[in-house]
């Protein structure tokens, strides 16, 4: 509880039997009889309707393998990976050079990399043998993104650069004609995620109206990943492979082999391998929303059994990062956004804002699963339906 300021926690409180999450975590949280949060469920059900054993994660691995091979054939790039320096993406990378396939390496600077990340990338690249393609974002549009999220005061203020990566990686695929992208998302450490600490990021109108409102530039110069982006590159063949879900991800043994192999070195926190993230993580969603990442992440590792409750509570006891380091960020954040100190407190102490406030593109969504509808299948619209909504 010490993860966040009091005046978030409820009189009634009450923590999950088997896990961290809490009713501060999310106040729609449920629990059984026996104290059991609604998210081990989620966990297991997951789990259970993919059918995740050794056997068939092993199939269904090979079969991804296969036909990544395949797509590359007398191809100088078979699959693409977008590398951060971060545990997921460079196990990914490892991973592609141990089955031997044949990855672009793309690297996304949009002007927030620590020196651990670029130090990272070097040597994973360097020891694999892979070229580095770096595609720099312009850095004025997506401050003045960064910035308009902050003035609107909602929760995900990742959306920006999430947005605009993968609306790069798709362009690029698209590009080098490329077939497969690998993602390093995966259920072992990331799964379980209330739904109010995140927002799509693929909600094109919404990121529109929040920058038509706070912005100062013209929308443009940036790859966009909106649903009618999505549907044209599935229309191209481009496919999103979680690559991640299919192999035996035990945290610990990651960093020991990254470590070992490819003089990988870690960083504290989660996707802190990046000073923005680092500082939105580590100390906005916290102190503005009263949302601890790490609650959800150290839940993930104790449902799939890499984790002791206990060692988690250990890790919740302490800062989510270094106090001084917060507020060096704190200083560097404000003044590469463009903001004066005062002007940024202003910001933080700002009312939260729903997403939803800003107009979504649920319509939108709505009418292109009407129109599949019409034209295709009803098997293959309903997966598309789902798709779609979803995404």
């Amino acid at each position: 509880m010490a993860s966040v300021p009091e005046k978030f926690i409820p009189l009634n409180y009450q923590q999950c039997k088997l896990s961290v999450m809490d009713n501060i975590s999310d106040p729609n949280i449920t629990f059984d009889d026996e104290g059991i949060s609604n998210y081990y469920y989620e966990y297991k059900n997951f789990a259970d309707q993919q059918q995740f054993t050794e056997v068939n994660k092993s199939a269904k691995l090979n079969e991804f393998i296969k036909l990544i091979k395949a797509s590359g054939k007398n191809k100088k790039y078979d699959c693409i990976i977008g590398l951060s320096g971060g545990v997921d993406s460079s196990y990914l990378a490892y991973l592609a050079r141990y089955y031997e396939l044949k990855p672009l390496i793309v690297h996304f600077d949009y002007g927030w990399n620590t020196d651990l990340a670029i130090s990272n990338i070097e040597n994973i690249t360097k020891k694999l043998g892979y070229e580095l393609y770096t595609y720099v974002i312009d850095w004025e549009m997506i401050r003045d993104l960064q910035q308009s999220y902050y003035k609107a005061s909602v929760v995900d203020l990742d959306v920006p650069a999430d947005h605009t990566i993968f609306g790069s990686i798709f362009k690029i695929a698209s590009k080098f004609g490329i077939k497969y992208i690998l993602n390093g998302s995966n259920y072992q450490t990331e799964l379980i995620m209330p739904k109010s600490w995140n927002y799509l990021k693929t909600d094109l109108i919404n990121i529109k109206n929040i920058h038509r409102q706070f912005g100062k530039l013209p929308f443009k110069g940036i790859p966009t990943n909106g649903v009618i982006d999505q549907i044209y590159y599935r229309v191209r063949g481009i496919v999103n492979i979680p690559l991640l879900y299919y192999v035996d991800y035990n945290i610990e043994k990651v960093h020991s082999l990254l470590k070992n192999e490819l003089e990988w070195k870690d960083y504290e926190g989660k996707h802190f391998e990046n000073i923005f993230t680092r500082f939105y993580q580590g100390f906005v969603l916290p102190n503005k929303f009263g949302i601890d990442k790490r609650k959800a992440h150290l839940s993930n590792l104790i449902f799939s059994g890499q984790m002791q409750k206990k060692q988690a509570l250990d890790e919740l006891s302490k800062p989510p990062y270094d106090l001084r380091l917060q507020l060096e960020d704190k200083d560097y954040v404000a003044k590469k956004l463009g903001f004066d100190t005062l002007e940024f407190d202003e910001i933080l102490k700002l009312p939260n804002i729903s997403h939803e406030h800003y107009g979504t593109d649920l319509k939108l969504r709505e009418n292109i699963v009407k129109i599949s509808s019409i034209f295709l299948p009803s098997n293959y619209s309903e997966s598309l339906r789902r798709k779609i909504i979803k995404s």
